[in-house]
């Protein structure tokens, strides 16, 4: 199997990429990058002979669907997604190549499902699996586990927190974006939108991690997990940047006008705050602190089963790139196996056999906490 991999030379680029070299079933891994500086590849890609690098502008729709046709599956990892997603699927569909994305914001998953990308990839007879990181991704899977052991879900709560130290690029700008604006939730049964960085609440991560204020973030669950799970009245995300001042110091930011994308005038040059602002984040002085370099998950989803209520979590901590790259590039390996058969726009929940896919994942290393806890319905 071949495997273009967009925004190869990126960090979660690169974290997809060295799981697929080492799988008997990848004959190439084709790395195309706007930026083919050669000195941004890692050890490993670079004395790997499965690997080689291309140059490919997500803004060149043709030059797109060229690339994407030497390939049999397309994994996008170029971010900001809620700009590229939608080009890239777009492309994949015009080749008719299989199409897999780590895209975590909702911007993008709103418009792959609902608009002729859909139709097109259904006609084509391709996948275009959107969200297979680690969130989306990896916690979407775990939902489905869970649900599957239910007679009824009710509510869906999904945390995550990120540690800057494992933030560089394309993911600062996600990380700003998605606290912007009316973010959508999924409460009392209907899509609702809220402010982007509020209804802070504590989660307790694992270690290193520790007790974190999360907050609403624009991330695309609440838009996918109701269109496959049945009659769940609640999912919401929320997540945080450690350390915790930088969380605070986006929400001054924000309250202050940094975060507009309204051009204003300075010196004659027409600029945006929030560009200034995020060219300003990927330079933060080495001194400053960073927090350690781990990210971590949460899942909780409660039921009802045999009459009973039931709670299960699960909690995941580690490293960012591999925990990001390692779903997309079992994904892929699950598609050429043929695990994968839904055709048209699909996310992970709907199409991603859990069992599988979790024991794939735990094989490369991955460990997940998880608890189940059971109370009767019935009060005395």
């Amino acid at each position: 199997m071949r495997v273009l991999v967009m925004g190869g030379l990126g960090g979660m680029g690169q974290g997809v990429s060295r799981d697929l070299i080492k799988q008997d079933k990848i004959e190439k891994v084709i790395l195309g990058d706007i930026n083919t500086d050669p000195g941004r590849m890692q050890d490993k890609l670079r004395t790997s002979e499965k690997v080689s690098l291309i140059k490919i502008d997500v803004n060149d729709h043709q030059g797109m669907v060229k690339a994407i046709k030497e390939a049999d599956v397309v994994i996008n990892c170029a971010g900001p997604f809620y700009k590229t997603a939608v080009a890239v699927a777009r492309a994949a569909v015009e080749a008719k190549v299989n199409y897999i994305d780590i895209c975590d914001d909702y911007e993008a998953a709103e418009i792959l499902f609902a608009s002729d990308i859909d139709n097109a990839a259904r006609a084509a007879g391709i996948t275009v699996l959107t969200g297979m990181g680690s969130d989306p991704g990896t916690n979407n899977v775990i939902v489905q586990w869970f649900a599957n052991k239910l007679d009824r879900v009710d509510e869906i709560s999904l945390f995550w927190v990120v540690s800057i130290a494992e933030l560089a690029g394309a993911a600062w700008d996600h990380s700003l974006h998605m606290t912007i604006g009316q973010i959508p939730q999924y409460i009392d049964g209907k899509l609702v939108y809220v402010e982007g960085g509020t209804g802070a609440e504590t989660a307790v991560f694992l270690e290193p991690l520790g007790a974190c204020q999360v907050c609403y973030v624009g991330h695309p669950q609440p838009l996918t997990i109701p269109r496959y799970i049945k009659g769940v009245k609640r999912v919401v995300i929320k997540g945080a940047l450690i350390p915790g001042w930088v969380d605070q110091l986006i929400k001054e930011q924000k309250d202050t006008g940094f975060l507009s994308k309204e051009l204003i005038d300075v010196k004659g040059t027409k600029v945006t705050p929030y560009d200034l602002t995020l060219k300003l984040w990927n330079t933060i002085p080495e001194k400053r602190d960073r927090g350690p370099q781990s990210s971590g998950l949460k899942v909780i989803v409660k039921g009802e089963r045999d009459g009973k209520q039931v709670t299960y979590t699960a909690d995941m901590a580690g490293r960012m790139a591999p925990g990001t790259g390692l779903p997309a590039s079992i994904a892929a390996l699950m598609l050429a196996a043929g695990d994968v058969t839904v055709k048209g726009v699909v996310a992970p929940e709907g199409c991603i056999d859990p069992e599988k896919f979790l024991t794939a994942l735990l094989q490369r290393g991955a460990r997940i906490h998880q608890t189940e806890t059971i109370a009767s319905l019935l009060t005395i």
